[in-house]
């Protein structure tokens, strides 16, 4: 019964990157409900939705896709194996070419579209091909790429003007690496121009352009909270909104020019909003609190001055919605699927704040399993720059119904917070951010209703980066521990890494190995690895770009050169006797960077489930049908 729910959970079917056509009658998105991801079409009028793909999109979703302008087609990535080494296909969706597929690029390296021009005939590309990510331009008739830009630093958020005569972009010339600028250049790359919003050493963003060319959308976040602004491009004059009292990030104009949609950001939840730019008045839409988004890679408009709004709890899971704008009133066009699980049975988050160990005030997560008393997972989230929110987990949701309470920790440098507390973790990865989730845990912990002897760490990308540190820095808070796609040695990463993440991640966070040797030693897991006290469970995709999987093999060989053994706890015997092993180590093949791919989302959780039932099989439970 506790594997048909692992299945049956896993498979409910995901809806990923819906985005609106450019009449906005239908919306194309992924959608795995045959058990493989693939390309759907929504028709809004009718409520239809049609299978476009038979296997030529990828199984793992990560990446958007987008319309061409004439609404035949859709642009969308696949890679090998999730390597993330991306090019760009297209696939028609209507007429007789619907189901066709066509490899548009060639690039060597990361590609990820940017923008679809309105000319029909032209794309704008980001791509590390020639080290650096930056700008190209791609003819769709003759299918050259042409390089637009050549920056030190990573180029890209970019979009084509309306007459397709410029193109908008962010990249950083400071010296200051906290930088970034908005640029308007040619078409052809030539002629770019800062615009200089805001001061150096704050953030600026692109987010689209206005319906006559004269004004972009843009953030700044020189306020320390991110807000929006409207940048006219005759006069060089900013007009900025909101108050300030919380991060507002920009989205999209609406048709008409006269106002524009963002996302306002406050204790983890995220609320949609409509500004008015002639009376500067901001309104957020009336959706239920948790996570909402304007879906798709461009504009999330519809018919009838409608727009297209994904939405999620904590224990719901994502509906499509069509918001009115002028009415308020909501229509589900799809709504989530629970398939035969009832959707009462998941468990909504508490938000809360508390003091750390230096006064700051740290904000996070805790579901409760209602087990007595209860084992915890503690669940440090990736980036770091990135935050959990009041959306809907299914790690999470799993981990309850096997009778773990889950504590997430929006730790220093998480988003929604301002800039300055994101700049916290700037010349401190590995410092106080690992001490907010240790000091999160101690204070859960002391609570009577948590057994303090069974907590367990588990994180992927840098909350896999979290776990190795938890597990090494305060093993004395840990029964055990699971690192997933998790960076062990900073100076590794460094070589090993894509160009962008190298400059964009790494530098901008620690320096370099040289200008900082000894930070990128003594802030790296494997150089403390004789600290380890409780069983890990390493987990990596063998095709990983962004944190290579020699990551995983370092700790892995260091682990084996401080003495401690490999291998699993058989759970016929908990205590394990001669038979267990100080840890577990798992590649996953044909996977990359973590997978939405249903398969491998079964597969992850079956590595995790069978860890705990081993290694604590005290704290699990057997769920009800």
């Amino acid at each position: 019964m506790a594997d048909d729910f692992l299945e049956r959970l896993a498979s409910l079917p995901s809806v990923q990157h819906a985005v609106a056509s450019p009449d906005g009658d239908r919306v194309a998105l992924y959608y795995d409900v045959t058990g493989r991801n693939e390309l759907h079409v929504l028709e809004i009028g009718t409520g239809q939705i049609r299978q476009v793909s038979d296997g030529e999109v990828p199984r793992n979703a990560r990446w958007h896709i987008k319309w061409s302008v004439d609404g035949d087609a859709v642009y969308f990535h696949d890679d090998e194996g999730g390597n993330e080494q991306n090019d760009i296909y297209r696939i028609g969706v209507r007429g007789e070419a619907e189901g066709e597929v066509e490899q548009l690029t060639a690039l060597d390296g990361q590609t990820a579209l940017q923008d679809v021009a309105d000319d029909g005939e032209t794309l704008l590309l980001g791509s590390n091909r020639d080290g650096q990510m930056n700008l190209f331009s791609f003819d769709l008739p003759s299918g050259e790429a042409t390089k637009l830009t050549d920056y030190d630093r990573a180029a890209g958020g970019g979009g084509f003007s309306p007459d397709v005569d410029q193109i908008a972009y962010t990249t950083n010339e400071s010296d200051d690496y906290n930088n970034q600028d908005v640029y308007v250049a040619d078409a052809d790359g030539s002629d770019p121009r800062n615009l200089h919003i805001g001061e150096d050493g704050a953030e600026a963003g692109f987010a689209d352009w206005g319906p006559e060319g004269n004004r972009l959308l843009v953030s700044d976040n020189t306020e320390n909270f991110s807000r929006c602004g409207v940048y006219d491009l005759e006069t060089d004059e900013v007009e900025w909104f909101g108050d300030l009292t919380a991060e507002e990030s920009p989205v999209a104009f609406t048709p008409a020019g006269d106002r524009f949609l963002a996302l306002r950001t406050r204790d983890a939840a995220v609320v949609p909003l409509l500004y008015d730019i002639e009376t500067g008045e901001g309104r957020e839409l009336d959706v239920p609190e948790g996570v909402a988004a304007f879906s798709g890679a461009g504009s999330p408009m519809l018919e009838g001055d409608r727009v297209l709004v994904s939405h999620t709890t904590p224990d719901s899971r994502p509906d499509l919605l069509a918001h009115d704008l002028e009415s308020g009133e909501t229509e589900t066009l799809l709504a989530a699927d629970y398939g035969d699980l009832d959707p009462d049975r998941f468990v909504d988050a508490d938000y809360f704040t508390f003091e750390s160990h230096d006064g700051l005030e740290i904000g996070a997560l805790l579901y409760d399993s209602g087990e007595r008393p209860s084992p915890l997972v503690v669940n440090p989230h990736g980036g770091p720059r990135a935050a959990d929110y009041r959306a809907f987990g299914m790690y999470t949701q799993f981990l309850l119904s096997r009778g773990y309470s889950v504590l997430q920790v929006n730790y220093r440098g998480s988003t929604g917070r301002g800039r300055e507390f994101v700049e916290r973790l700037y010349d401190d990865w590995g410092g106080a951010e690992q001490e907010d989730i240790a000091e999160a845990v101690r204070q859960v912990t002391a609570e009577d209703w948590v057994d303090e002897d069974r907590a367990v760490v588990f994180g992927g990308s840098y909350g896999g980066y979290s776990a190795y540190w938890q597990m090494v820095q305060s093993p004395e808070l840990y029964a055990a521990g699971i690192a997933w796609i998790g960076v062990t040695d900073l100076e590794d990463m460094f070589e090993n890494t894509m160009p962008h993440f190298r400059t964009e991640l790494l530098e901008k966070y620690l320096g370099t190995p040289e200008e900082n040797p000894q930070l990128y030693r003594e802030r790296s897991p494997v150089t403390h690895v004789e600290n380890l006290a409780g069983p890990l469970l390493m987990v990596h995709g063998v095709n990983d770009r962004r944190v290579p999987v020699s990551q995983a093999r370092i700790f892995r060989d260091a682990l084996e050169e401080a003495g401690y053994e490999e291998g699993e706890t058989p759970a016929a015997s908990p205590e394990g006797g001669e038979a267990a092993g100080d840890y577990e180590y798992v590649e996953l093949g044909e996977e990359g960077h973590a997978s939405s791919d249903i398969d491998q989302k079964i597969r992850m959780l079956r590595t995790l489930d069978d860890f705990l039932q081993r290694r604590l099989p005290e704290a699990t439970t057997t769920p009800e049908a």
